[in-house]
């Protein structure tokens, strides 16, 4: 009998569904698949499976049920369908878990209630993370569907890191803390970090710079996060595509008083139009380093308020570690834009980090590092891979 290798990935999305289906073997993706516009006019599914040879179709998509089957048809049509022997289990992605998911989870209907409690924590992502997981279990209720958090690795965060200081018996009943996000990435740089300088991630002090259109860093001390930039929400810490990141509490008060918003405006000020957007107009990092180049002044305080916020976080996360290893970049900023790269370490000597020019613009697929031999602190650039970091870790937990 052939053993149960594969694992389909789902990250279901307010409007889109992304697939990947992974063989655990060898780590090979056997195809990868989105679809988008869910309940707009007209969607779109696109296909591909590992040969090669890219399928699309369009046409209305009115709920993530018919998304998921749609990609199930996809799957189905290459051999590999949600009915094939060969599927080990579907790993979701699931953005909050509370205090109560610190690890992998099967699905059962009190974990769907669990999670769907949740879902004022995160209005946008645990709804449509449930729909991906109720329908997906209603295609094929015998395979193992497996939720993967966004949180549980920061939940080794000490009391004192995740607590806010406000009156305790209020923050209890309405569960405000801070949990932290992109657990999965975090989770996958650091350990691919540690492999980089040859040592068990138990031996090394990390910090993990996650730098995407969302943007967060962690501390991460012998393989266990202890301390994060996002907070009860991905709005706290660095400055993101379209986020603020950290703001005087105040400011939502004084909008409301002297501005007359009303708390949703101010919710989709804070998280919609601000960031990047709010200081230059672009929520894309090519776009803002394009026109700094060109002499763009907003571009370019644009981008030295995004700088200035890092380098804080990198120098807060240093004192909280005590000894750093290694800084880590990763995700679609961090990987690719080496003038970010270059900016955040730029000074930082005193702390035992520094950028060799020539290694910081070379264009490497895998992970290298940046830093010069006498650097005292490793500088690397690590790709994420957050699906196979949701396939590894549903498939150690319904094993073979």
């Amino acid at each position: 009998m052939t053993r149960a290798s594969r694992v389909l990935v789902l990250n279901s999305g307010s409007s889109s569904v992304k697939y990947q289906l992974l063989d655990m073997d060898d780590r090979s993706r056997l195809a990868t698949g989105l679809v988008e516009r869910i309940g707009e006019r007209s969607g779109r599914l696109t296909h591909t499976p590992a040969g090669g040879g890219r399928r699309e179709r369009e046409g209305r998509v009115p709920d993530h049920g018919a998304a998921l089957r749609a990609a199930a048809e996809e799957l189905a049509a290459d051999g590999v369908g949600l009915d094939s022997p060969g599927l080990a289990a579907v790993g979701h992605r699931v953005v909050h878990g509370g205090r109560r998911f610190t690890e992998p989870t099967v699905v059962d209907e009190a974990v769907e209630a669990e999670i769907e409690r949740l879902a004022p924590l995160a209005p946008l992502h645990n709804p449509a993370n449930l729909e991906g997981i109720r329908t997906a279990r209603a295609l094929n209720p015998r395979v193992p569907q497996v939720a993967v958090f966004d949180t549980a690795f920061h939940a080794t965060m000490p009391e004192y890191a995740a607590l806010y200081a406000i009156d305790a018996e209020t923050a209890e009943r309405h569960r405000v803390r801070r949990y932290g996000f992109h657990g999965t990435s975090h989770a996958h740089v650091s350990r691919r970090a540690a492999a980089l300088l040859g040592r068990a991630p138990g031996d090394v002090n990390v910090i993990v710079l996650h730098l995407g259109n969302g943007a967060s860093a962690s501390a991460v001390a012998g393989g266990r996060c202890v301390d994060t930039s996002m907070g009860m929400t991905p709005l706290e810490g660095l400055v993101m595509g379209t986020r603020s990141g950290d703001v005087d509490p105040a400011v939502v008060f004084h909008l409301a008083r002297t501005a007359g918003l009303e708390l949703d405006e101010i919710d989709r000020l804070l998280n919609e139009r601000s960031g990047l957007a709010g200081l230059c107009g672009e929520n894309d990092m090519r776009e803002v380093l394009a026109r700094r180049e060109a002499g763009d002044g907003r571009a370019r305080l644009a981008f030295d308020v995004y700088i200035h916020r890092l380098r804080k976080y990198i120098g807060a996360y240093c004192a909280v570690l005590g000894r750093v290893d290694a800084l880590v970049f990763t995700a679609g900023v961090g990987e690719n834009a080496a003038p970010v790269r270059a900016a955040a370490v730029a000074g930082l000597d005193g702390l035992g980090l520094a950028v060799d020019e020539r290694l910081n613009a070379a264009r490497t697929a895998g992970p290298r590092l940046i830093s010069p031999e006498y650097a005292r602190v490793a500088v690397a650039v690590v790709p994420t891979d957050e699906e196979l970091e949701i396939a590894t870790q549903a498939f150690a937990v319904v094993g073979s």
